[in-house]
């Protein structure tokens, strides 16, 4: 598709909105509020389509984002605060202003030097009186903020010298929980469970593997083989319940082999 045909097509669904808005009952009534939480959902869904590698569904789902953001441009306009060109005027000012080694002069041959610059322009641009992880959303789901915070203080320079060195970090937290385990100290084994998930996530940084991802993959993973599990033990009349868990590990391991084949 041409650029025009982009822009021919981009103005028409800002001309459907105008229109949902104006004689839809539904659209008419939703505010910023109401649409948050079908928001998150929305690019929650995107999320799973990306995991799951499905175009289509991609492609379906960012369409919904798409729907959402000029929807949230259309009430900002509505109520004199801002619309859709400015909407997209400050993302372009912004990403010009945060790519210097792009549209200005300056040099940037990996993608660490990128990201470091990246931060330090974000801190300029919001005054000296900003701190380094003001910008992480109060809001995200703890295991993406543990690793947005991670990334956030890598951009200044806050990190291991060589990512082998984190090795150490998870078994120092591992040992430290352990010895809480043993005391049976409530409050201090949730501290240290807390520390040992950060080190394990701070891991998955330094080798380049999104922990949120990697954890779902596993979630969906382990869904696949219980359900195997499950419906293999429904076929010969039993219930889980009346099963123990050596005639479980079977099909477990059944479900295990099935994959890798």
């Amino acid at each position: 598709m041409t650029q025009g045909k982009k822009m021919e097509a981009f103005g028409k669904l800002l001309t459907i909105m105008d229109e949902l808005r104006e004689k839809c009952p539904w659209d008419r009534e939703q505010t910023n509020e109401s649409l948050r939480k079908l928001t998150i959902e929305e690019v929650y869904e995107l999320g799973d389509a990306v995991l799951d590698n499905n175009v289509q569904e991609i492609k379906k789902e960012l369409g919904d984002i798409l729907l959402h953001i000029v929807f949230y441009a259309k009430i900002g306009e509505e109520q004199g605060q801002f619309d859709m060109e400015d909407v997209i005027n400050h993302l372009i000012d912004k990403l010009i202003y945060r790519h210097p080694h792009v549209f200005g002069k300056v040099e940037a041959h990996d993608s660490d030097q990128v990201i470091r610059n990246w931060e330090n322009l974000k801190l300029n641009e919001k005054g000296r009186n900003k701190r380094v992880l003001e910008g992480v959303p109060l809001a995200l789901p703890a295991l993406v903020k543990a690793n947005r915070i991670q990334e956030k203080v890598r951009g200044v320079g806050f990190d291991w010298e060589f990512k082998e060195q984190v090795w150490d970090k998870v078994k120092e937290e591992l040992a430290e929980l352990e010895i809480e385990l043993k005391a049976g100290r409530k409050k201090e084994m949730e501290e240290e469970f807390g520390d040992l998930i950060f080190s394990v996530v701070n891991a998955a940084r330094l080798y380049g593997i999104d922990p949120e991802s990697a954890l779902e993959r596993t979630n969906q993973k382990f869904i696949r083989r219980f359900n195997y599990l499950e419906e293999n033990t429904l076929l010969k009349g039993k219930s889980l319940q009346e099963m123990s868990l050596e005639e479980m590990d079977v099909y477990w391991n059944e479900a295990k082999k099935l994959e890798k084949s």
